[in-house]
């Protein structure tokens, strides 16, 4: 028993671990974590289930999901919702259901997500390309902290899904590269069946298609340094427990890719009834699992490798390290959102300094300004991320970059934005000069109310920061802003002749009288 000194206040009791569970609505099956948070944010899962479904098959065939599957899924979800009851699981908030591809691409996809709700109770989220890359790599980050050699290294972390292939290209720990490809192992299979391709042409036909995607990925590698490359997924893992039967679960196997080509090569020689018999996959596993090996295999080969990583990490293990940590939007995440917008930036020769000097004043004035605008997360990194890309337009050209720059970045990815996020950057840059946002103005128009608000405040805040770089001479770091009659009045410290700044300024900010209802004064102070 624990004593407690006279007057002393007693320890703080541990609170108790809280039970949460995950469901990822995939394209061959459903899969279902149940795990325990405690205290120190740590995740100990307490059993996993699985249920084959053919949710891909009929999205990538069909274009739809077929009433049987839709039904099928129903049946399963509601069993787990049993084993959720039984875990005292109940409320919403401990729990996170997500589906990738098959659902999200498919026709009917509204009716079958009513469907599970009514049946189940249980609301699924159609989840876009950079929100599962932004949750793969929640479940994988930790393993960068053990592995003290990926630090040093292109780390290209690869998983080869039913619909779609997932690629991040981490370096030192960051993310620098995101994209998602469609090419995924049962919609290389559907097509190939719905061509009717002889069976003395599939592997040929299978490479060449893998080898097109394999191409662009290894075109964004960079030149120098070593290549590792880290196999995630359930095809790579079932290889991994194939060829390495020891393999502990704290550590990531390697798979020398003379193993691997031997094994994928005996795979597509099998038919499905022969998989299933001998490995006891499900039939939907049997039809996917060789062009996924196949497109691993390929990809190692075009980076001049000799061996394979594999991890156990999934999909799964992001959601449950999110519902953790509490907060999607932390400050790492931040970190790696524009660590990636940056690289884009590169990509288009913008001018660095003044775009990461005007992000930077963007960030003083959005917090400065939090009682006026009253936008919470994520939009400060929304202005921000707008604000290092505003110019990329002018890689196109200097007449109309603003449209340019919109342009570019609604046509590429930047890590952990969603297409409506990615969006909402894009109009920001658009209106970072000239016209003030119109109703009948390109993708402005399909926006909420609170979205068209909130690309008005924003880009009206972008307009000031950039005036305040107006010289490209990143002299204005510090400012404090105060309010006098109807104005925002900006002192800047120890600066004597801001004459250009209140030229840029009388020109710029329009836009902030327009969207706040005060002109911008910009004055000077000696300290």
């Amino acid at each position: 028993m624990t004593s407690v000194a006279p007057n002393q206040p007693a320890p703080p009791e541990a609170s108790a671990p809280r039970s949460v569970g995950v469901i990822d609505v995939g394209s061959t099956s459903l899969r279902m974590a149940i795990a325990e948070i405690d205290q120190h944010q740590g995740v100990r899962i307490l059993e996993t289930l699985s249920q084959s479904v053919n949710l891909g098959k009929d999205t990538f065939t069909r274009g739809r999901i077929r009433k049987t599957t839709i039904e099928e899924c129903v049946r399963a979800l509601k069993r787990y919702r049993s084993k959720l009851a039984e875990y005292q699981i109940v409320e919403d908030k401990n729990i996170r259901v997500v589906a990738t591809s098959a659902v999200r691409e498919a026709n009917n996809r509204l009716a079958f997500l009513d469907r599970v709700y009514l049946a189940t109770g249980l609301q699924i989220e159609a989840i876009d390309e950079a929100e599962v890359s932004r949750i793969t790599y929640l479940g994988i980050q930790r393993f960068f902290w053990a592995e003290p050699e990926l630090s040093t290294v292109n780390t290209i972390v690869t998983e080869v899904g039913g619909g779609a292939t997932e690629v991040l290209l981490v370096k030192n720990g960051n993310v620098h590269f995101s994209h998602t490809y469609r090419l995924g192992s049962q919609r290389i299979r559907k097509s190939l069946q719905s061509q009717r391709t002889p069976a003395a042409k599939v592997r040929e036909i299978m490479e060449t298609r893998i080898l097109q995607t394999v191409q662009r990925v290894v075109s964004q590698v960079p030149r120098e340094g070593r290549n590792v490359m880290i196999g995630i997924g359930g095809d790579i893992r079932f290889a991994a427990q194939q060829l390495h039967p020891d393999w502990p679960a704290d550590k990531m196997p390697r798979l020398p890719l003379a193993w691997l080509e031997q094994f994928t090569q005996m795979i597509l020689e099998m038919t499905e009834d022969e998989l299933v018999q001998r490995y006891q996959l499900s039939f939907p596993d049997a039809e996917t699992v060789g062009p996924a090996l196949l497109t691993y295999l390929e990809l190692a080969r075009s980076l001049g490798l000799e061996e394979v990583l594999v991890n156990n990490a999934n999909l799964r293990d992001g959601l449950l390290q999110e519902m953790a940590a509490g907060e999607s939007w932390n400050d790492e995440f931040r970190n790696q959102v524009i660590r990636s917008a940056v690289a884009l930036g590169r990509n288009y020769a913008f001018d660095e300094p003044h775009a990461q000097h005007v992000a930077h004043l963007c960030d003083q004035l959005f917090h400065g300004l939090t009682d006026t605008h009253r936008l919470a997360r994520p939009f400060d990194l929304i202005l921000h991320v707008a604000a290092v890309l505003h110019e990329i337009g002018a890689y196109v050209s200097s007449r109309s970059l603003h449209k340019h720059s919109m342009y570019l970045i609604r046509n590429s990815e930047v890590f952990g934005l969603g297409a409506r996020q990615l969006l909402l950057v894009a109009l920001v840059a658009r209106y970072h000069r000239r016209a003030s946002p119109q109703s009948a103005h390109e993708a402005y128009s399909t926006l909420s109310l609170d979205e068209r608000v909130a690309v008005s405040q924003l880009a009206a805040i972008l307009r000031v920061a950039i005036a305040l770089d107006e010289a490209r001479q990143q002299r204005i770091d510090a400012f404090e802003i105060s309010w006098e009659a109807g104005s925002m009045v900006i002192t800047v410290p120890n600066i004597d002749d801001l004459s250009i700044e209140q030229l840029a300024m009388s020109q710029h900010g329009s836009l902030f009288e327009e969207v706040f209802g005060a002109t911008v004064l910009l004055r000077s102070v000696r300290r």
